[in-house]
């Protein structure tokens, strides 16, 4: 059979395999620019043009592109210079991650006018799960937001990503888009129970298929304990997991890895594995899972720091401050309701996986193990797997490439850890990488909670008492759950003032898809339920919601205090907490939106409120390393990893400050424990205030080591030596930086300077949300007809790039608002493992949301900022609640409002029924 394709104007003719798409055949030609995000033509990150035309690579067989001439994101640019439709991404930063970028532009540059005019109709087959789609209709519209660089004067202004270039000319290289020589395929046979004890395994068959090199059980791992969750501190989460089990928990646990040559030889060995089940009772409801009787998830003894094993409970925190019960007693108003929230997926585009190969250590001419994986913790992970294999720290490196998304999900040690097994076993690299289903049903999601609140005030709207109860579902394993029950608790109740505070809250074990670390990390779904509270109680105090939270809210300098105790390294370093609530007053004031409703909506408003730390309590610990290179220019070296968060473009602000240089001027290293001694990771929106900081003392350190040198190798007094971009002034003679390097190489002297933070003391950020809403009560539909933002980040590092991460907040907490949720049927099995099944949010779902940024300069993170990765999530739900309940006199109390639940609702209401639970 003959074939000829023409790939980005080169020819070439081998053949494609039977069945294979597009988008493989296109990778293996080393078009790493065309994604794999879902394989099933849901999410346009595969998409490539064939003879002009827009097609989801992924599901376009190879052989239908005979004789046409293909082009990818790579072969966009003509004659070394960007299409018109790059240079407009590049100009509004029309991405974050970047993951699903190339896929946008192969749609984008081939729209017609008319195409351009219904940008909801023409993106409805590309999804972006970062940017909240605001900057993606800018750069398509090509409205510019990047500002020039200018020495010294980085920070605060709009300067676009460090990676941009690459990301829109599909050469920015994430976790997969490299070759290795001679890379084994693995795939993971799963359990199809979700309780079980495996009583046998027969793994001859799958030996004998052709291509398959290895099958590994669980006779071939160690027997340690472990948590895929990865903490600095690891005795945060309970050891319950091993890396093949004899016992699975949930229905997709894995059982056996099968390692081949090619993924369909590994998929047929999987096929072939014969494994013999003897079914054990399962519960998958939490309450359910901790009464007696109820099955026993985890029979384990106290070395795993499971709190009560015999009943489920995997993690339990029960407080008081004050007296509750007296202060119900002295309250005018008492309000109680249970709110649930549901299972959400992380969704990154780029799913789980990891590549391990051997390579020679070049310090110390020995074999290590290098693992590059899509991974929000390299060092953390590295800790892991040499406690697992008992190797030492210099025999392994981890690497994270560009991260195609995170938002907690990739807190996890999910492949690397049967991946390296393989390799050890095998002494041959090899690949996993997760498919989209497996997603949804071997990675994680975010915790359902149950939350019964109980608020009590006097009839001026002082609060007399606050009382939660939680019920957090942390699934199979405990990754993660005691650390998100706690802090869902913490500055959710902190943040009001109240004399008496009760909590009791549980995290359980059930036959259920683990849940891991999400956006907000368990304050998202205890604000859902005291936010809309609040909102309830205003209506019953008939008190203006927005005066009862003025009321009672901590103020300048206050401690948070809750019945858990307070946080003594936690500070309100900067408060920004009445301006943000000003950003709703204001946006009442001037509001006329409620005049885009179709006649006969029902039009509705509601605000809401939440407050963050800065970072993770314990310690976060992050070390950088600024040095001057021969050329004049410099280097930073740092742990974290970049997935969207946008710590590079401003590390390298701090950076350019400090040095009073341009950004262009400073290369950067990152997210490899070879270039600094640790970094705990990219989680807990630690990228600016903890990496920030170390960056900044390094910086600083830099800055002084050069001006001091030169200032003695020019003869001149330190007071009148400055640096500017590419020199140093002493007193009318300029040195330039190259001259410096070089006598200071002459005498022994290394211009680098290291810097340090652990992470403590932290501030406190603060965020409000505000919706106008309509409702057709005759189907349920919903239309945002106006949102707006406000933000306490401190000194905004990067106005673009901030407001970048409110916008994705928001989209994100949209999508958990109205229509996402990980749904499971009565044996725990994962029902929606497909994003045509799992609705995540489209261009045409999501509103231009406003964002206002409030003036505050914190006393604790470098250079006056605060961190807003996580924080612009949590109001959002409640806000929507809150408006949904003024438009239909309905308290929504479970997420997600799907449209069919609100009809349903209403008709009801408006029938003088009691509704069904909202």
């Amino acid at each position: 059979m003959s074939f000829e394709i023409r790939v980005n104007d080169q020819d070439f003719d081998t053949v494609p395999r039977p069945g294979q798409c597009l988008r493989t055949y296109l990778r293996e030609r080393g078009c790493f620019g065309v994604k794999k995000g879902c394989d099933a033509g849901d999410c346009g990150a595969c998409t490539v043009q064939v003879d002009g035309e827009p097609v989801h690579s992924c599901v376009y067989p190879a052989v239908r592109a005979e004789g046409r001439a293909v082009t990818t994101v790579e072969g966009l640019a003509k004659d070394g210079e960007l299409h018109p439709m790059q240079q407009r991404f590049l100009d509004a930063q029309g991405f974050q991650c970047g993951f699903c970028t190339a896929g946008f532009l192969m749609t984008t540059s081939a729209l017609s006018e008319e195409q351009l005019a219904d940008l909801p109709r023409s993106l409805k087959g590309n999804l972006c799960r970062c940017t909240g789609y605001r900057a993606i209709e800018d750069s398509v519209r090509g409205v510019k937001h990047t500002e020039r660089p200018c020495a010294g004067q980085a920070v605060g202004r709009s300067l676009g990503a460090p990676a941009g270039p690459q990301v829109v000319t599909g050469t920015a290289r994430y976790t997969f888009d490299i070759d290795v020589e001679g890379l084994l395929h693995m795939k993971l046979l799963r359990s199809p129970h979700p309780h079980a004890r495996i009583v046998s395994i027969d793994t001859s068959a799958a030996l004998r298929v052709p291509g398959v090199q290895a099958v590994f059980t669980h006779h071939d791992v160690p027997d340690t304990l472990y948590s895929s969750a990865r903490h600095e501190h690891p005795t945060e989460d309970p050891d319950d997991t091993r890396v093949l089990d004899d016992v699975v928990r949930f229905v997709g646990q894995r059982v056996a890895a099968v390692v081949a040559d090619s993924e369909g030889a590994a998929e047929e060995g999987c096929r072939r594995i014969v494994v013999e089940y003897e079914p054990l009772p399962h519960v998958i409801d939490p309450e359910l899972a901790m009464l007696p009787g109820a099955p026993v998830i985890h029979p384990k003894g106290p070395e795993s720091r499971i709190f009560r094993a015999e009943d489920n409970v995997c993690g339990e925190v029960h407080g008081e401050l004050g007296n509750v019960e007296r202060g119900f007693t002295e309250a005018d108003v008492v309000y109680e309701e249970t709110f649930q929230t549901q299972r959400v997926q992380h969704a990154s585009l780029e799913t789980h996986g990891c590549v391990a190969w051997f390579e020679e250590n070049e310090e110390s001419g020995e074999e290590r193990i290098v693992v590059r994986s899509s991974t929000q913790v390299p060092f953390l992970t590295r800790r892991a797997l040499c406690a697992l294999y008992d190797l030492p720290m210099e025999k392994v490196r981890v690497i994270a490439g560009r991260v195609g998304g995170g938002f907690g999900g990739k807190q996890e040690m999910l492949t690397e850890d049967i991946v390296v097994l393989a390799a050890l076993k095998l002494h041959r690299p090899v690949k996993l990488e997760f498919t989209r289903p497996e997603q949804f049903y071997g990675a994680t999601t975010r915790h359902p909670f149950k939350v019964t609140v109980k608020v009590g005030a006097r009839s001026d709207g002082v609060l007399t008492a606050l009382q939660f109860r939680v019920v957090a579902n942390t699934g199979a394993y405990g990754n993660h759950g005691p650390a998100v029950m706690f802090h869902s608790v913490g500055e959710s109740m902190g943040v009001y003032r109240a004399p008496n505070k009760k909590v009791n809250a549980y995290s359980v074990y059930t036959n259920c898809v683990p849940a891991g670390a999400f956006r907000g990390y368990g304050l998202g779904q205890v604000t859902f339920a005291l936010e809309s509270a609040m909102d309830e109680l205003a209506r019953r105090l008939d008190i203006d919601p927005l005066i009862l939270r003025e009321r009672n809210v901590i103020g300048p300098g206050e401690h948070m205090e809750g019945p858990l105790g307070e946080e003594e390294d936690l500070h309100v370093a900067s408060y920004g907490l009445d301006q943000c609530l000003q950003v709703v007053r204001d946006a009442l004031a001037d509001d006329r939106s409620a005049e885009l409703a179709p006649p006969g909506w029902l039009v509705g408003q509601g605000f809401a409120m939440s407050a963050i730390a800065t970072g993770p309590p314990g310690g976060h610990f992050a070390d950088a390393t600024v040095k001057l290179l021969e050329d004049g220019t410099y280097d930073i070296a740092v742990g974290t990893a970049e997935f969207g968060n946008g710590t590079t473009t401003v590390h390298k602000q701090i950076t350019a400050g400090a040095l009073g240089t341009t950004v262009d001027r400073i290369a950067i290293r990152q997210s490899d424990t070879d270039v600094v001694k640790h970094d705990t990771g990219a989680f807990g929106s630690a990228g600016t205030v903890v990496a920030g900081k170390a960056v900044m003392k390094a910086a600083n350190a830099l800055a002084e080591q050069i001006l001091s040198f030169t200032a003695e190798y020019a003869r001149t007094p330190r007071s009148l030596v400055r640096l500017n971009a590419d020199a140093v002034e002493c007193d009318g003679r300029t040195v330039p930086l190259k001259e410096v390097f070089e006598a200071a190489r002459g005498q022994g002297v290394e211009l680098t300077a290291d810097g340090h933070w652990g992470g403590s003391p932290r501030s406190v950020a603060f965020n409000s949300q505000w919706f106008r809403i309509a409702v057709d009560p005759d189907t349920g539909e919903i239309r945002i007809l106006r949102s707006v933002h406000g933000a306490d980040a401190g000194k905004v590092m990067n106005p673009l790039q901030c407001r970048g991460q409110v916008e994705g907040g928001v989209a994100q907490a949209l999508g958990a608002t109205l229509f996402e949720q990980v749904l499971v049927d009565e044996r725990g099995e994962v029902t929606t493992a497909a994003f045509r099944r799992y609705r995540l949010p489209a261009y045409a779902d999501v509103p231009r949301t406003e964002v206002h940024f409030t003036e505050t300069s914190d006393a604790i993170g470098p250079l006056g900022a605060k961190s807003m990765s996580e924080s612009p999530f949590n109001p959002v739900p409640p806000a929507f609640a809150n408006a949904l309940r003024d438009a239909t006199g309905i308290r929504f109390t479970e997420a997600p409002f799907l449209r069919d639940k609100v009809w349903q609702a209403i008709a009801a209401h408006r029938a003088g029924r009691r509704p069904p639970r909202a």
